[in-house]
């Protein structure tokens, strides 16, 4: 029987079973803490994994196209993050502070790496430069979502130092991707041809954050501070945000005279936030806060990208190879 085409994914399918679970039987007490340390050692193999798949050549190949990669760059960590400074009179209103808070951090945190990388190949873009873009924009996102973070929250008094956070991240996250990469000459076989089944290692460590997250948040009484009305306001906030940046990265490329490929390179890079990154950073970063509220925008922007992008991505795969090329000849 064919596959309904209104269906979500099977991971998005997952994560609203997770999180349904959560909110009707949520972890807490001393089966909470365990849960904890668990989510942090599964937080270490998911950037352990993603340091042993990280493929050096392949970000070589791209990395000459330094043009590309500053436009990307500039949109995810100043456009999003000015964006997101833009909205709040009218939005912190309608969500409300913590939720607004979410937002900011949404458009802190850097690309995604594996659905970018997809959608490019499937619209036939420039595929090693989305690599190169995607990959640099995870690792320098390590860095760069504290400091953003610090920078855009401070204001709110909702934020820590930047050094301990990148300190926190640097010791949970940064040290197992750099051990991933070092192992990666022993193991980085064995991942590549294992790659189909390991997918379920990471998306099982973000349920997991999740779970764990919105157990607590659950207890905190999450809905009955997100009411239905709250959270339409903010599935309308996360389809106007992405609907802008989509639009300036596609007039951007289009202005800067990029290539078809490299404009839909920019468009998939340059438009994109990464929940694979984005929980379990927020697990560091916010310790003792209501990190369900906080995830929440990143988890419903996440889904929206996905099933806006896909479209996209079908369409421009649907159009003539010769066009495609008459188009690279054209423009520089």
């Amino acid at each position: 029987m064919a596959r309904p085409r209104f269906l979500p994914d099977n991971f998005t399918l997952t994560l609203i079973a997770v999180i349904t679970l959560a909110s009707l039987l949520p972890v807490s007490g001393g089966a909470a803490h365990a849960f904890a340390w668990i989510t942090n050692l599964a937080i270490a193999l998911l950037f352990f994994l993603h340091g042993a798949k990280l493929s050096r050549e392949a970000i070589l190949a791209g990395a000459g196209h330094w043009k590309l990669h500053l436009l990307v760059f500039a949109c995810t960590f100043i456009l999003f993050p000015l964006l997101g400074l833009a909205f709040k009179p009218l939005l912190a209103p309608l969500v409300g502070q913590e939720l607004y808070l979410g937002m900011l951090y949404l458009c802190a945190l850097p690309s995604t790496v594996q659905s970018a990388i997809a959608f490019t190949s499937l619209a036939r873009g420039n595929i090693p430069a989305a690599i190169c873009s995607a990959a640099a924009s995870s690792l320098f996102g390590i860095f760069l979502t504290p400091l953003l973070v610090t920078v855009l929250m401070d204001a709110h008094g909702s934020a820590g130092s930047s050094l301990d956070a990148i300190l926190k991240i640097s010791v949970q996250l940064l040290l197992p991707f750099v051990a991933g990469q070092v192992a990666r000459r022993w193991i980085g076989g064995w991942v590549g041809r294992n790659k189909n089944w390991l997918k379920y290692v990471d998306q099982s460590s973000i349920l997991l954050v999740v779970y764990t997250a919105f157990s607590e948040a659950v207890v905190e009484g999450l809905w009955r501070q997100v009411s239905p009305t709250t959270l339409a306001w903010l599935v309308l906030a996360c389809c106007l945000l992405l609907a802008i940046a989509l639009l300036i990265t596609h007039l951007c490329g289009k202005w800067m005279g990029f290539n078809q490929e490299d404009r839909i390179t920019i468009l998939f890079c340059g438009s994109k936030k990464s929940l694979a990154t984005g929980v379990p950073m927020a697990q560091v970063l916010f310790v003792g806060a209501n990190i369900g509220l906080l995830i929440l925008p990143i988890m419903l922007f996440h889904q929206i990208q996905l099933m806006v992008c896909a479209v996209l991505a079908q369409r421009y795969a649907k159009r003539p190879e010769s066009v495609a090329q008459m188009m690279g000849q054209v423009d520089p």
